[in-house]
């Protein structure tokens, strides 16, 4: 199944082992995201390792695992889907989520309760995930 992964499903695989984490290693899932969510990760990263129950060192190695399983995609490559992401994303800074679902035709996988405040694309939380 294709995926756009949200930057909160990568922030609770870093800080523990938790569903996400295995979800994400599961091989269930072919993962997108777009280029600025390890940009996002890289600016909470005190914050983060702050609150991990991982050493720095396996967090950096997760990180960069999570880096080659997670398809990254430039935001330039979303510019026809912009318009119409605009318009169905529920808060503007989640616009590439959307435009990237618009482009690969698939679902986003996030915990964000907002993003369900729509009905064109399917959000499925972390537990309906595990459920399928």
């Amino acid at each position: 199944m294709d995926l756009v992964v949200d930057a909160n499903i990568i922030f609770a695989a870093l800080i523990k082992d938790s569903f996400s984490y295995y979800l994400l290693f599961s091989g269930r899932f072919h993962l997108f995201a777009p280029e600025y969510v390890f940009t996002e990760i890289e600016k909470h990263k005190e914050e983060l390792l702050e609150k991990t129950e991982r050493t720095t060192e396996e967090f950096y190695r997760l990180l960069e695992v999570l880096k080659r399983r997670i398809n990254i995609v430039p935001l330039e490559e979303l510019t026809e889907y912009v318009e119409k992401a605009e318009k169905i994303s529920p808060d503007p800074a989640d616009m590439a989520y959307f435009a990237l679902a618009l482009k690969f035709n698939c679902s986003i996988w996030s915990n964000d309760k907002n993003l369900k405040q729509q009905n064109n694309i399917k959000i499925y939380y972390t537990h309906e995930l595990v459920e399928l």
